[in-house]
């Protein structure tokens, strides 16, 4: 499993640096925008500085409206100012033709300027409490419109978490959807050292935290901690380890995940 940490400001983000070697991807967001929340493309230019060069920089375009041609210019932006994974929340789209609709024009926006830039649909674990698409019709939306990743997360910040709105059995099909469908399953959502064994057992391809490594447990209040990344990423290392241990032999060749896209250069000055 990858390791996904979101800081909120480049204070955070150069924390994560001291604890580079325990995380994969750097995620740039704004949690008081929401849980997709999109920051500024300075924040973006300055984080993608401010961490390793082998490390990549994704970036969030926010939790979207159904507004596709807005939407594919905010995930250009993010791609212009340094970010190689985009993410986008399909907050406002209520159907499943519209978030392929809006994701098709972020995938042409994003990979017209970099071919080798890595797009994420992100849905809602918590889909029935705003009105969105249904979290197990991501996999199809993602494949449908050439993006390269299928996520949940939760939309409501209020304590509940992933599983408690999609539980295990049910993340299992989102993964084994994705998967099936030649995607990487990202799962995120007030996630705990708790989760890990679970999602180590469900193949979950990578994991996205703030508030687990953050001072408190807050995502909002706390600070992202070195010590506290490092922590989480030998506990999910543990999970990966006794989950392939206790796993039955393949009898056949295992399918790889398509490998990560390089870093971004940073933007010229």
């Amino acid at each position: 499993m990858l390791l996904l940490i979101s800081p909120d400001s480049v204070e955070e983000a150069l924390e994560c640096a001291k604890a580079a070697q325990h995380l994969d991807i750097v995620d740039v967001k704004k949690p008081d925008e929401g849980s997709l929340g999109a920051n500024y493309p300075w924040v973006i230019r300055e984080i993608r500085a401010a961490v390793p060069a082998d490390k990549p920089v994704s970036a969030t375009v926010g939790d979207v409206p159904y507004k596709p041609g807005t939407v594919a210019q905010a995930a250009l932006g993010a791609a212009v100012s340094g970010a190689t994974y985009i993410k986008v929340g399909l907050y406002g789209c209520t159907t499943p033709e519209q978030a392929v609709d809006v994701m098709r024009g972020v995938v042409r926006a994003v990979k017209d300027f970099r071919p080798d830039a890595f797009v994420v649909a992100s849905g809602y674990a918590d889909a029935h409490r705003i009105g969105c698409v249904n979290p197990l019709a991501l996999p199809d939306i993602a494949r449908r419109s050439g993006s390269d990743a299928a996520m949940l997360d939760t939309a409501v910040k209020d304590g509940t978490r992933l599983f408690d709105h999609v539980p295990p059995p049910v993340c299992a099909e989102f993964v084994r959807q994705a998967h099936e469908a030649g995607l990487l399953a990202a799962l995120a959502g007030s996630v705990r050292s708790g989760d890990l064994a679970d999602l180590a057992r469900i193949g979950t391809d990578i994991v996205g935290v703030r508030g687990a490594v953050c001072e408190g447990g807050d995502r909002k209040a706390g600070r992202i901690r070195p010590h506290l990344v490092a922590a989480f990423r030998t506990q999910m290392d543990e999970h990966v380890r006794n989950h392939v241990a206790a796993a039955p032999a393949p009898t056949t060749a295992p399918t790889t995940a398509p490998p990560a896209p390089a870093p971004a250069p940073a933007p010229a000055s």
